[in-house]
């Protein structure tokens, strides 16, 4: 079995993130990709997100937060609803049929359930398979490449501790999956 990976190649990452848009296309499939690429959580607190969670019924506008007691940890965290959510939630997502404690991602084989862990494993799979990821994919993948291209793009280290709730620094090292070729970058810029 192997070791879960972030999606590193920005083309690969782009096939990913389009096949459940353009080549089969399913709203929440999408909406569960861009969500779990774009909030660093946990795909079962994914999975838990309500209606109420990302819309605010009695302003009839979508929140600027979610903010969620995370299963695993029992924490409360805040994430920011970015544009490319915003974007995804308006464009896939129907609020007006929906009541607050609807499920973001429901099952679709059982009534009142959201999506279960399998399903969402099989959905990532399929994405991944499209995009020529054949290894080291699964749901953990959508947190971890967050953090990834995070770091990438200049967050701090410590920050991305701060946003996984993780309790040791050893732990998000490792999510950020650094590998030969960014230590090599590394020796690449540097000129003393």
């Amino acid at each position: 079995m192997s070791t879960t990976q972030p999606i590193r190649n920005m083309d690969k990452l782009r096939q990913f993130k389009e096949y459940f848009r353009y080549v089969k296309p399913n709203a929440r499939n999408y909406m569960l990709i861009i969500i779990g690429l774009n909030t660093a959580l946990r795909i079962s607190d994914i999975l838990h997100l309500t209606y109420g969670d990302i819309f605010d019924f009695n302003e009839k506008k979508w929140k600027t937060h979610i903010r969620i007691k995370e299963q695993k940890t029992g924490k409360t965290n805040q994430i920011y609803i970015n544009t490319e959510i915003r974007k995804t939630l308006e464009q896939y997502s129907d609020y007006s049929v929906s009541k607050p404690t609807d499920w973001l991602f429901n099952s679709q084989m059982h009534t009142n359930q959201p999506l279960s862990r399998y399903q969402a494993y099989r959905i990532i799979k399929e994405a991944a398979a499209c995009a020529g990821l054949d290894s080291g994919i699964s749901c953990h993948s959508l947190r971890k490449t967050f953090g990834y291209h995070a770091w990438k793009q200049g967050t701090p280290p410590v920050l991305l501790m701060n946003i996984y709730n993780h309790s040791t620094f050893q732990i998000t090292k490792r999510y950020l999956g650094i590998d030969q070729d960014d230590k090599d970058a590394v020796f690449e810029k540097i000129k003393l």
